[in-house]
């Protein structure tokens, strides 16, 4: 059965807001919280990034719900000792219920030190060792490494949860799809594509579970909630891998301009039509998928989250 979570977008929302969010996710019926982990958000009129490991933090003492990173990228902007001291301290403070989600990131973000931003295949080759780095410090015990991508020395975590947290990994091809089933714990996947799902299953990932989200703009005025989407979250609709190679929040901006309302309108749910929710909650759920987060776009929170408890969840089988 589906698990169903909140979907807290740290690119819109300010700390205190996604804190509220937190909270009335919780009060819904919603079971878990993901979170996005970004230095940018997608454009200027999102506005907000804060750090994600602060929020996690403070999550951990607003709410008794799990998190999941959706996803963090532990290869470039963050060494994978960093991150991997980071997701241990996370797992202590939510007493064990934190998994990391993991990809192989977007220029947006990683780029900001300075450095390279390479193609996909040695992306996803530093995405595998890095993912072998954070294991072993998982352990608490001492650990050297000399690879091909990163060198760590004596290095030890003293912080540790009783078990190691669990690594999902995110793909939005066959490749992808494959490297999460060879060296993730589960799959991450923004959109209901059975066949990746069948290509992680039968790249090592049988019995592991799949990992989904998505976006939607609750408001009783349809129109409005097109326009909300299209003003906020435009990127959403960008086609192929611009998404990855894009390096700062104007180029997403310029990219967005070829995106247009009907897209929108066409794409994204949007509008107070419980039917319209369940449908698109439901993809997911006859796709296979294990936990579900959904996001609810611009500032009608409090009418989403009532009728999410009321309508759309039930239908569903989940929620109060």
């Amino acid at each position: 059965m589906t698990a169903f979570g909140y979907f807290l977008a740290t690119e819109e929302f300010t700390p205190a807001e996604l804190l509220d969010q937190a909270r009335r996710a919780e009060e819904a019926g919603f079971t878990r919280l993901a979170v996005s982990d970004h230095f940018h958000p997608w454009n200027d009129a999102q506005g907000n990034s804060p750090l994600v490991w602060s929020m996690i933090g403070a999550l951990s003492r607003t709410v008794a719900l799990p998190v999941t990173t959706l996803v963090t990228c532990p290869t470039v902007r963050m060494h994978p000792a960093v991150t991997a001291q980071a997701a241990a301290t996370s797992s202590v403070l939510l007493d064990g219920r934190f998994a990391l989600g993991v990809g192989t990131g977007e220029a947006l973000n990683e780029h900001v030190l300075g450095d390279p931003w390479p193609p996909f295949a040695e992306r996803a080759a530093m995405l595998e060792e890095a993912v072998e780095v954070m294991r072993r410090l998982f352990t608490g015990e001492l650990v050297s490494h000399r690879g091909t991508h990163y060198t760590v020395e004596n290095a030890r975590l003293y912080t540790v949860p009783d078990e190691p947290p669990p690594i999902h990994v995110s793909g939005f091809g066959p490749k992808a799809a494959d490297l999460a089933g060879r060296i993730g714990d589960g799959f991450v996947l923004m959109s209901p594509e059975r066949e990746l799902i069948d290509a992680f299953r039968a790249g090592g990932g049988a019995g592991k579970p799949v990992i989904g989200g998505l976006k939607v703009c609750w408001d009783r005025d349809r129109e409005r909630a097109v326009d909300t989407v299209h003003r906020l979250w435009p990127s959403q609709l960008l086609p192929g891998e611009l998404s990855q190679i894009l390096p700062t929040p104007a180029h997403f901006e310029q990219a967005c301009e070829l995106v247009t309302r009907e897209q929108v309108s066409e794409s994204m749910t949007c509008g107070d039509d419980p039917e319209a929710h369940v449908e698109a909650l439901r993809a997911y759920v006859d796709a296979g998928f294990d936990e579900l987060y959904v996001g609810q776009i611009g500032p009608k929170q409090e009418a989403f989250f009532e009728n999410y408890r009321t309508k759309v969840l039930p239908a569903l089988g989940a929620g109060r």
